[in-house]
């Protein structure tokens, strides 16, 4: 079972992670949606698309641009639409 954990909060859990670049990508389902913030950021990537982030929230800390998901992948990255990847500081244990 992977976890997103961050200020010893788990933000995601999951068995049914996808593995892309290194990154664990969790399902929708698997979110503990009250820490999630939108963040007008986004990138893009050129085989899975435009990428939009979140600020994770607990407490009174703010992670900026801390997880990031594909609505709308591209072909080539389908199996992540609407999952969830994080990174700045948060951990992820398998």
């Amino acid at each position: 079972m992977a976890k997103a954990i961050w200020n010893r909060v788990v933000l995601a859990e999951s068995d049914e992670t996808v593995m892309v670049e290194g990154n664990h990508y969790f399902p929708p389902s698997s979110i503990s949606s009250a820490h999630f913030e939108a963040n007008e950021a986004h990138t893009v990537c050129p085989w899975k698309g435009v990428a939009n982030y979140f600020d994770i929230v607990v407490g009174d800390a703010r992670n900026p641009g801390a997880a990031w998901t594909y609505p709308d992948p591209k072909p080539a990255a389908a199996d992540i639409r609407d999952h969830v990847a994080f990174w700045r500081g948060v951990t992820v244990e398998s």
